[in-house]
């Protein structure tokens, strides 16, 4: 089975660069017209800029009244989770995965209510409806969606966990929760607490 994964990685990645460098052929002028070239450069540049500068340190005071308990602030926008400690010490910036669309997106105030390691999942009725053949239940493991730890939000089926998928991580990829490397949610997992306030945003 992964020997066949890898060779359908092999051959995507083979035809999309024979599809890329055909682009080229089959348009010598465009490849060569300094003006074109260079606004698609510039384009380029331009997001990687702006992706570089929305992931960044912030401060807490725009988002918090306080920091009692910690504070945890999700940017959607920047896929990047921040974290604060009570006493304002401590400031972690972690890269995340944020739900696909919109409409799976939740914004605004909740709070941890429960922390578990290796947690199982059960997917939504919501996922089930829009994927019928997902399982009703994985157990802790590599195979969990949840990954190694979850922060359990105030808000039904909303969480913050790990991932063992890594290729999730800084894109719209989930079904709604907030994902991390398992290295930084079980980092953050031990800072948070029950009572942690959590703003998504």
């Amino acid at each position: 089975m992964a020997d066949q994964y890898s060779k359908l990685i092999s051959r995507r990645s083979f035809l999309g660069t024979t599809a890329a460098a055909a682009t080229m052929t089959a348009a010598p002028g465009f490849a060569q017209t300094g003006d074109e070239t260079t606004e698609i450069e510039e384009e380029i540049t331009e997001r990687v800029r702006r992706n570089i500068s929305s992931f960044r340190s912030l401060d807490w005071r725009p988002y918090f009244s306080n920091t009692k308990n910690g504070v945890i602030l999700v940017d959607v926008t920047s896929r990047a989770l921040h974290y604060w400690s009570e006493d304002q010490t401590v400031y972690k910036l972690f890269p995340s995965s944020v739900p696909l669309t919109e409409d799976l997106t939740r914004k605004g105030r909740t709070k941890i209510v429960r922390k578990v390691e290796g947690p199982s999942w059960r997917p939504t009725p919501a996922m089930l409806k829009r994927n019928p053949e997902w399982p009703e239940y994985i157990g802790p493991g590599p195979d969990n969606p949840l990954g190694s730890h979850a922060l359990y939000l105030s808000w039904t089926y909303y969480r913050i966990h790990g991932t063992h998928d890594t290729r999730k991580i800084g894109r719209r990829s989930s079904n709604g929760c907030i994902g991390l490397y398992n290295e930084h949610i079980s980092e953050l997992f031990d800072m948070a607490k029950v009572g942690t306030q959590v703003l998504i945003i």
